[in-house]
């Protein structure tokens, strides 16, 4: 059994000057179901170009288990859904799919893909007929045409709806359950939170963040603490001081509002959630309603990427 699915190591590609994939290094493995996550012109439409050898980079390399990414293709081993490139028009939805199951090396059932993308209702629909979201789940079908070890999607809920999503990430989940290697580029955050195994952060060609949601997450190191603060409840000077918040032990960024008078809400994203509470009691506060949380993915990231933003503009300032 393959113990790579996939490898890119020391990968570089640039277009003129701009730096598209910067050096990178990394490795998938069978059974994982991979978040790809990153700003618009991180590298991750590049990055996957390179992997499905429709790109050559210019240092280093990338295989597709232990060959070429060609040989893969060829082998009928990989399946991918890429943005670019259009469907075909004056044809029935069944027609393109069944095409596809045919060509491939490996292809599989027309009616069970037709089931597995849950567009069996569209069987007899005109392609050029579909909204965007159909459309997206057509092409989804042609992904999974064939008995794929590893499935690529690039922003495959482009279009779809709420609940649209919700089926067809259920479908993703019934690839994955069996024993498919997904990996998959998103911009809704909560779908890598909610589905991926593994997390990947691409920003400015590198990769800054490898792990579990959960590991991303506690990378961020930030809690959330939330709270209502009535006159009543303020130390014995009996006036409102923001300042005191700030100074409270671990506090990163601080939000008051001041909806109802006499009551104040505050959030504080703090790097230690029991320092700052103890804080606020030592302080002579009394919060109502208190409540401590983690981060979410969508806010480690912006922490994340956030932070090296400052970091690389701290090292050009210094030039």
């Amino acid at each position: 059994m393959d113990t790579e699915v996939a490898a890119f190591r020391g990968v570089g590609k640039s277009y003129g000057r701009v730096r598209a994939v910067d050096g990178l290094d990394l490795v998938l493995r069978p059974g994982e179901t991979v978040a790809l996550l990153g700003p618009n012109g991180a590298g991750k439409s590049t990055s996957l170009d390179l992997l499905l050898g429709l790109r050559e980079p210019d240092q280093g390399g990338v295989t597709l288990f232990g060959g070429t990414p060609r040989a893969a293709i060829e082998a009928g081993r990989v399946g991918a859904m890429l943005q670019s490139g259009g469907l075909m028009s004056d044809v029935k939805v069944r027609e393109i799919v069944r095409l596809a199951c045919d060509v491939h090396p490996r292809g599989r059932s027309v009616t069970e893909v037709l089931a597995d993308a849950g567009i069996t209702e569209l069987a007899e629909r005109r392609v050029d007929k579909l909204s965007g979201g159909q459309e997206q789940r057509v092409r989804f079908a042609l992904a999974i045409a064939g008995d794929n070890d590893l499935i690529v999607l690039d922003e495959p809920t482009t279009g779809m709806d709420v609940s649209v999503r919700q089926s067809f990430w259920a479908s993703m989940r019934a690839q994955a359950d069996a024993g498919r290697t997904v990996l998959f580029a998103t911009h809704y955050l909560e779908e890598a939170d909610s589905i991926a195994d593994r997390v990947l952060v691409l920003h400015r060609g590198r990769l800054i963040a490898d792990g579990s949601s959960a590991e991303i997450k506690a990378r961020a190191g930030a809690r959330r603490i939330a709270f209502e603060l009535h006159d009543g409840d303020l130390p014995d000077t009996g006036r409102f001081d923001e300042g005191l918040l700030r100074t409270l032990p671990g506090v990163r960024s601080l939000d008051v509002t001041a909806r109802v008078p006499g009551v104040r809400t505050v959030r504080i994203r703090t790097s230690d959630a029991d320092a700052s509470v103890a804080g606020l009691y030592r302080a002579g506060l009394y919060p109502r309603g208190l409540e401590v949380t983690g981060v979410g993915l969508e806010q480690a990231f912006l922490t994340i990427t956030g932070e090296l933003d400052r970091n690389d503009a701290a090292l050009e300032s210094a030039r």
